[in-house]
């Protein structure tokens, strides 16, 4: 059993240990062009906790990685088939009953480890913030802690060679032949403020994607994955053991 992974835990193990850091990851179950899994946000949020968290650990840190809430929202998504939506305020209860819990416990620093990029939980951490103010609250979107052009040749955002090799890395038998994959050509607005991106409104996927990816994947490759994968889960072990050392009144210098 790994000490640091919450449902590996038994409560002979917990009835006296106490952990500094709850570490949430939260994906989404949704279409990944025709050669990636639903499941692929959960399979990246899964392994990058817990290896982000394994790094951190080793170090010294009472870090415990929850399980993976694997329901994102996917509002814009609402004709691809089982692409599983959940509302912003969904997941803002749920984030308080959490935290109340936590709270109650005595466990004050929560991180959110986002593996998806519709799921924004700023403004929710905000709110609960004011709610809860003795507790420390943190989220990240792992897939932006590194700049990805050192890693990979084509850009994107959703089943790109980015996350194909990461699939390819950590579970080679659920990425099909890249042979199949489409090429995960994006059609841009006609509106040029969203082009320039400063402006915003919700892509509807199904008119901007074809095959569901935004992003060339004809790329990828495991050795790619791994290097990625290595440079990110260091950069989310340095970020938990951070997030353990701080302490409310002295977050700032």
């Amino acid at each position: 059993m790994r000490p640091y992974i919450l449902k590996e835990a038994s409560w002979k193990s917990l009835q006296t240990f106490r952990y500094e850091l709850a570490v949430l990851p939260w994906g989404a179950t949704e279409a990944h062009n025709y050669h990636l899994p639903y499941g692929t946000d959960v399979y990246e949020a899964d392994a990058i906790a817990a290896e982000g968290a394994r790094k951190a650990w080793e170090k010294g840190n009472k870090v415990v990685v929850l399980p993976t809430v694997p329901f994102g929202v996917n509002t814009g998504q609402s004709d691809i088939y089982l692409d599983l939506n959940v509302h912003p305020s969904t997941q803002l209860l749920l984030l308080k009953d959490l935290i109340e819990v936590f709270q109650r416990q005595g466990l004050k620093k929560l991180l959110i480890l986002n593996s998806h990029g519709g799921n924004n939980f700023q403004p929710m951490l905000r709110e609960l913030g004011l709610k809860y103010p003795d507790m420390l609250l943190f989220t990240c979107n792992w897939f932006q802690a590194l700049e990805k052009s050192t890693y990979f040749e084509e850009g994107g955002d959703h089943a790109d060679e980015m996350e194909t090799s990461l699939i390819q890395h950590l579970h080679p038998e659920l990425v099909a032949p890249l042979s199949e994959a489409g090429d995960g050509t994006e059609k841009k607005s006609v509106i040029r403020g969203i082009r320039e991106k400063w402006a915003w409104a919700e892509r509807k996927w199904s008119e901007v994607s074809e095959d569901t990816g935004i992003g060339n994947p004809k790329k990828a490759s495991p050795e790619k994955g791994k290097r990625y994968f290595e440079d990110v889960t260091d950069k989310v072990a340095d970020l938990l053991e951070d997030l353990c050392q701080a302490q409310p009144g002295a977050l700032y210098r």
